[in-house]
């Protein structure tokens, strides 16, 4: 797995308490894994994926579109994919500047 996509996974696993990976992870495996966790919050506790979210440092107006104009069967697979790529981003911007 490339170092970029094994630390970002890290910090999702993090924050979603998602379980150790058992095998090597793709990115999109690690996104649709992420998306399901997102259906649950989505479903069961909205303010803890609001406060992750918050905490990712995901732009606001980036969450706010796509709570408002995600079709709700791809909403969680939307906001994972938004989610992916913050991580994805810190972790090369930190790269960059150490």
């Amino acid at each position: 797995m490339e170092k970029i996509t094994e630390q970002t996974l890290e910090l999702i696993r993090k924050d979603f308490d998602l379980p150790e990976p058992i095998q090597e992870f793709n990115e999109n495996e690690a996104i649709l894994l992420l998306s399901k966790a997102l259906k649950e919050l989505l479903d069961r506790d909205f303010v803890r994926l609001l406060q992750i979210c918050y905490r990712v440092d995901l732009p606001e107006t980036e969450l706010k579109k796509i709570l408002n104009e995600s079709a709700p069967e791809s909403l969680s697979l939307d906001l994972a994919t938004a989610l992916w790529k913050r991580q994805k981003q810190k972790i090369e911007i930190r790269k960059r500047y150490s």
